[in-house]
C-alpha cells in the first residue's frame, strides 16, 4: 500500500461503508484501554476525513469522552487562522533558486498538469509547494473528488462533542512538526515520492487501497485493519518507506511519551489518533505496553 499520507494525516481514506446509517451508532476504528495506577485512558484510531454516515460514534465512545478531563488529538482542527497557511510558508514552499517543476520530464509534469486541473488546484500556487507536500495535496484533491470531507474527520467530530461537554482539546503535535516531516527525504527521492503517488491516482490503485480501509475502518474489522497495517510495513516503494518509517514509527514513540505523561497526570482522559498509529509493530500500544502500561484491546 502506498500512501503519503498514512500517518502525517493519518489516512484520508475516503469511500463510503457499504450499508452505513446517520442513523446507527457502531463501532468503527480501533478502540483500546490503557490503564497506569489507577488512571485509564481510552485510546481511539481515527480517519482524518469523513461522511455524514458515520456518525454518530458508538455510545462508548460518548461515555468515554463525557467522563475524560481531556481529549488528547494529534492537531486540534479548529487551528487559528492563518496557523496553516503560516506553517505552510515555513516548511512547504521551494526555496527560491531551487530545481523546480520545470526540471520534471515531459510526460511527468504532462500527467501533473493533468491531476492539478482534475483536482481544481491553482497550479500557479500549487507549483511552489515541495514535492512530497504537493503529493499530499494532490492526495487530498483526489479524496476529495470522492466526497469525503476534511470538516467531518473522526477528530473534528470528537473536538466539538468535547467542546460542548466542557472537555479540554490538548494537540500532541504541532502543524510545524508535522510540516517539518514532509521534507525529510533526500532530493532525488522526493520527486520519486510525487512520482509514485501521481501513479496511484492515474492507475485507481489509491482509490482501491482507500475502499479496502474505509470499509475496514467503518466495521472496525481488527483483522482486516491489521492486514492493512502489515501491508504497509512491506511497501519498500520510496513512498511507502518513508511512511512508515519516519511518518508512522518515529512519530509513534513521540505519541507514546506524550500520552504516558498524560495517563500519569489524570485519572480519565481520552486519546485519538490516526488509525495506523495503533496497529503493527512499533505501534503506540505496543511502546505503552513496553512502558509498562496495562493496554486492553475493546475492538
Amino acid at each position: 500500500m502506498r500512501h503519503p499520507i498514512l500517518a502525517f494525516l493519518c489516512s484520508l481514506f475516503w469511500l463510503a461503508v457499504p450499508g452505513a446509517s446517520a442513523a446507527l451508532a457502531t463501532e468503527r476504528g480501533a478502540l483500546f484501554k490503557v490503564s497506569l495506577d489507577g488512571h485509564e485512558m481510552h485510546l481511539f484510531g481515527t480517519l482524518h476525513v469523513g461522511l455524514p454516515d458515520f456518525y454518530p460514534l458508538e455510545p462508548r465512545l460518548a461515555e468515554a469522552l463525557e467522563q475524560a478531563s481531556t481529549l488528547a488529538l494529534e492537531i486540534d482542527p479548529q487551528q487559528p487562522p492563518g496557523e496553516l497557511q503560516r506553517a505552510v510558508r515555513e516548511h512547504g514552499m521551494l526555496e527560491p533558486g531551487s530545481a523546480g517543476y520545470e526540471s520534471m520530464e515531459p510526460q511527468q509534469r504532462a500527467q501533473l498538469d493533468r491531476l492539478l486541473a482534475q483536482g481544481g488546484i491553482d497550479a500557479g500556487r500549487a507549483l511552489r509547494f515541495k514535492p512530497v507536500l504537493l503529493a499530499t495535496l494532490l492526495t487530498m484533491a483526489e479524496y476529495t473528488r470522492q466526497g469525503f470531507k476534511t470538516e467531518l474527520s473522526s477528530e473534528a467530530w470528537l473536538a466539538r462533542q468535547a467542546r460542548a461537554k466542557g472537555v479540554r482539546v490538548l494537540e500532541l503535535e504541532s502543524l510545524d512538526r508535522q510540516l517539518a516531516m514532509l521534507d525529510r527525504l533526500a532530493e532525488p527521492d522526493r520527486w520519486r515520492f510525487l512520482d509514485e503517488m501521481m501513479g496511484t491516482i492515474v492507475s485507481g490503485a489509491q482509490r482501491k487501497e482507500a475502499r479496502a480501509m474505509v470499509q475496514a475502518w467503518g466495521s472496525a474489522d481488527r483483522e482486516a485493519l491489521d492486514a492493512i497495517a502489515a501491508r504497509c510495513e512491506l511497501d519498500a516503494s520510496v513512498s511507502g518507506s518513508f511512511v512508515t518509517r519516519v511518518l508512522l514509527k518515529e512519530r509513534n514513540a513521540d505519541l507514546a511519551g506524550s500520552l504516558l505523561e498524560l495517563l500519569r497526570q489524570e485519572p480519565h482522559t481520552f486519546a485519538a489518533v490516526g488509525v495506523l498509529h495503533l496497529l503493527g509493530s512499533g505501534s503506540v500500544p505496543a511502546l505503552l505496553r513496553e512502558k509498562g502500561v496495562q493496554v486492553e484491546r475493546i475492538y
